[in-house]
């Protein structure tokens, strides 16, 4: 049998018509809501999405909604979520389709790879899921199937990889069901052909057309390029408390993080002794927290200061409860964000 072909393309829906797990997207599918979810979904599992989802559609109902938001509100919107460069990208996309294009995210390839955020796969979703287009979504996950269902070891990092899969499946898009196409083979990667273990080829659709299946090593596929180590930073983060109010700074406008505010910091493992010496007060040992970006890793030791005279340096001293609704501090400061109380 042929591992693509109009068969697997059918026992691969008629079994996504059965077990599609219900998701908040997918209750009622406008390209906006495709858009925003996929973007949520790039480095996010989809329990965690779930729940910022349902938050951002609440706060944020419609693209013209989000293009006349501040960028403070999208950030706070987003807090937590980390890749804050995917919140700013959605919000300056926005306002081009407001202002170029209606308010209406436009039904073509070529303009939606125009937009911020939006690259080939993201289009082939808004595409395929929300507009009914034979245009493919090919990510990690199909990937990872059509490597598996035909036996085709492929290194996954390579653009032309993916541009060749897509073009293997835009032939199979059937007409009319090309968005439940599209996501019937999100799902199976989901929670079938699953990655970085032996899949449930038992339970899966396709597997009478998989050679992968076949080969009896259906996990050696595919392949993928080994990721170079992360680099480490050691750092020292400052709880600074004064007249029940803590202080935050905004990070600079470029690099990690960036415009989002933070704890007051300094790189470097730092004592209590030269803590005493920086800030006049009580100072308190907390624990140590290790924060895991893409390509960073920081390692912290943390200090709670009950201040008894305000720092040299410029900092905001905010409310527990202007901190929730006004300074979006990214989940790097989550471990030490809840003394802040």
């Amino acid at each position: 049998m042929n591992a693509l072909s109009e068969e697997s393309v059918a026992a691969l829906i008629g079994w996504y018509d059965t077990h599609k797990r219900a998701l908040p997207w997918r209750e009622e599918v406008t390209p906006y809501r495709v858009w925003v979810s996929e973007i949520m979904l790039q480095q996010t599992r989809v329990e965690a999405a779930k729940g910022y989802f349902l938050r951002w559609a609440d706060r944020f109902p419609t693209l013209i909604s989000l293009a006349e938001a501040s960028e403070e509100e999208v950030l706070k919107a987003w807090e937590g979520l980390g890749y804050y460069s995917r919140a700013r990208n959605l919000h300056k996309a926005a306002k081009i389709v407001a202002e170029e294009y209606g308010g209406e995210l436009p039904d073509s390839f070529d303009l939606l790879v125009k937009l911020p955020g939006i690259g080939v796969y993201t289009a082939g979703a808004i595409l395929s899921i929300a507009f009914g287009t034979g245009e493919p979504a090919v990510d990690g996950n199909v990937l990872r199937v059509v490597s598996r269902l035909t036996a085709d070891p492929f290194d996954i990092t390579k653009n032309e990889v993916r541009a060749s899969v897509a073009s293997r499946l835009r032939p199979l898009m059937p007409a009319g069901r090309t968005s439940d196409f599209t996501q019937a083979l999100f799902e199976l990667g989901a929670l079938i052909c699953l990655p970085n273990t032996i899949p449930k080829c038992e339970e899966c659709p396709m597997r009478a057309f998989c050679q992968g299946y076949r080969s009896g090593h259906p996990q050696d596929y595919p392949v993928k390029a080994s990721k170079p180590e992360k680099r480490v930073v050691e750092m020292t983060v400052f709880v600074l408390s004064m007249d029940d109010k803590y202080a935050v700074r905004k990070r600079p406008a470029a690099g990690l993080l960036a415009n989002l505010f933070e704890l007051p910091n300094r790189e470097g493992f730092l004592s209590e002794k030269e803590v005493s010496s920086l800030y006049k007060g009580e100072v308190t040992a907390l624990p140590d927290a290790e924060h895991v970006f893409t390509h960073l890793i920081w390692r912290m030791k943390g200090y709670f200061v009950r201040l008894s005279a305000p720092p040299a340096e410029e900092l905001i001293f905010a409310s527990p409860r202007e901190l929730e609704q006004g300074y979006p501090l990214p989940s790097a400061f989550s471990h030490y964000k809840k003394y802040c109380r």
